[in-house]
């Protein structure tokens, strides 16, 4: 049998080709969680505007919160009409509650914020966990130091240029998938609650979900920018993918500064989850 590095290195699928074809700047990153921990890799140390998928890194130091019994699941906080952000901004919570303030609780803003990528509960959410400095204590306290928050949504919807301030490399996203895999920084209750929003995302269908097996389970947080001047400058997705033999694949897509259309941006990211998919399943790769 071929060392396992020559197996890796002769499945390895070549992901600079597929990137090349949202015509912009792409990076990605594949792990087999619990595997080798071989990995494939396309610009894995280069910073990206992550978009919403900051909001996952949020959603993570809010639970720690919880955790520490600073906040409480159930607590209700208020939401001010201030908060509420424009109509260029997803937000299904604004537009329930368009003109007034409301009382929603911090179980329902996580899910608002995760599984509907809201922008109204992300910023609302950063207040109450105590700002992006807050957020990004607790990143180092887990040992994720390239994966940066500093913005709202609100800001990043005054100033397209923000949303470049909030970022990550490929790496950094990747070694936040696998903390929030092992349980570290979270405990077992909160972990489960920050998956089962991630599963339940409704979001990016046609990105890491695009071109899996139907069924397949994918836990995943979306990013998207608007397009200005022809220009998209976000469009990520990143996610732990269920694999029919039990294991986890985590996968990060993020593709910025592209030109092309949504289809195909979105087809880049399903084709390099797809690629990973197929890397990590081959019987080859499996074998010891």
């Amino acid at each position: 049998m071929l060392p396992v590095f020559l197996l890796f290195a002769a499945l390895n699928p070549d992901l600079e080709q597929i990137a090349r074809e949202a015509h912009g700047h792409a990076g990605a990153m594949a792990l087999m969680l619990g595997g080798y921990g071989a990995s494939l890799e396309l610009r894995s140390a280069e910073h990206f505007p992550m978009q919403s998928v900051y909001k996952f890194p949020i959603g993570m130091a809010v639970l720690h919160a919880v955790d520490e019994g600073t906040l409480k699941l159930d607590q209700s906080v208020t939401v001010r009409k201030s908060e509420l952000v424009p109509a260029a901004l997803r937000s299904p919570l604004r537009d329930k509650y368009p003109a007034e303030e409301c009382e929603i609780t911090v179980r329902e803003l996580l899910r608002y914020m995760v599984s509907e990528s809201d922008g109204t509960a992300s910023d609302v959410l950063l207040r109450v966990v105590g700002g992006a400095a807050k957020v990004q204590t607790y990143l180092d306290t887990i040992g994720i130091s390239e994966v940066r928050v500093a913005t709202t949504e609100m800001e990043m919807a005054r100033d397209d240029k923000a949303q470049y301030r909030n970022w990550a490399t490929p790496r950094g996203m990747m070694l936040l998938l696998r903390a929030l895999q092992t349980g570290r920084g979270l405990s077992p209750s909160s972990r489960q609650y920050l998956l089962d929003c991630m599963t339940q995302t409704e979001t990016g269908l046609n990105r890491i979900l695009g071109m899996l097996p139907a069924g397949t389970l994918v836990a995943h947080k979306t990013g998207t920018s608007n397009t200005v001047n022809g220009t998209t400058a976000a469009t990520n997705d990143v996610g732990l993918v269920t694999l029919p033999n039990g294991e986890t694949l985590a996968v990060v897509v993020f593709v910025s500064d592209s030109p092309a259309d949504a289809a195909v941006r979105e087809g880049v990211i399903a084709k390099i989850a797809r690629a990973a998919w197929d890397w990590s399943v081959s019987g080859k790769v499996a074998s010891r």
